[in-house]
């Protein structure tokens, strides 16, 4: 037992609150929200991506009862980020316009930490490969998560450890899987799975949803810090789904 151990030494409270600085001078009163705010998500994100690396583990060792805690863990973080736009959001456009020109270049499309977690919950690598010289350093690490397996691969893979696929993997082919696995009469742990996976699913679009329309909220239509289209490039994400085969095979249950 370390008797020198304290809340404060263990939190590294001292340091942690050293990296809230803001530019604005004299300084904007909520800019120091806005920082908060991202620095947190940062976090969440390392804690997200930390958790659903353990997932993937846990679905390649077909060990699936923990995994779910952990994908109920995944879409109460995601719960919380939506809450925390609330938060964000008693931020007028005028107390934001204070500081935002201190922002440029940098951006919210820059956090290297969300992108590598669309990768690892089954995203497509050369949706980011026309940036590799814009951001190189950020690209490497974007790249070297997109050659690890992720919680799509890891799903379909157990599909296939089950019986259900072939060697190939169409969109088709798992659909049909899916719709074999909610004909079960009785809830097994793949429909479970199943609808952890979905449950998360929903709950990034629910946060991309909500993060755009914060975005308009606070600058409209104008063209992001950094050189994004702003609300105009992120309501392009707005559909993305990691699993769209359990969104398809909903049209299809109870049709047989």
């Amino acid at each position: 037992m370390n008797k020198d151990l304290t809340y404060t030494s263990y939190l590294k409270v001292d340091d942690l609150l050293a990296l809230q600085k803001p530019l604005s001078q004299p300084q904007a009163p909520d800019e120091l929200l806005f920082i908060i705010t991202h620095q947190s998500y940062e976090l969440w994100f390392r804690l997200l991506i930390t958790e659903l690396d353990r997932v993937v583990g846990l679905i390649a060792q077909e060990t699936l009862f923990p995994a779910f805690h952990l994908l109920e863990r995944v879409s109460l973080v995601f719960k919380n980020l939506i809450q925390q736009l609330d938060v964000l959001e008693t931020m007028t456009p005028v107390a934001f316009n204070q500081f935002r020109s201190q922002l440029n270049p940098a951006s919210g499309f820059q956090s290297w930490q969300f992108r590598e977690l669309e990768l690892l919950l089954g995203g497509a690598t050369q949706d980011y490969s026309r940036f590799a010289a814009l951001e190189p350093e950020w690209f490497e690490k974007v790249m070297a998560r997109g050659n690890k397996p992720n919680l799509r691969t890891a799903f379909i893979s157990l599909l296939k450890n089950r019986g259900f696929l072939s060697n190939t993997d169409p969109a088709q082919e798992i659909k049909e899987a899916v719709l074999k696995i909610y004909q079960q009469p009785v809830q097994d742990e793949l429909q479970t799975l199943c609808e952890f996976l979905i449950e998360v699913d929903e709950q990034v679009m629910l946060w991309r949803f909500r993060h755009v329309q914060m975005v308009e909220r606070m600058i409209g239509m104008k063209h992001g810090t950094g050189g994004s289209l702003g609300v105009s490039y992120l309501e392009t994400t707005l559909k993305k789904k990691f699993f769209p085969e359990l969104w398809q095979a909903r049209t299809q249950m109870g049709t047989y």
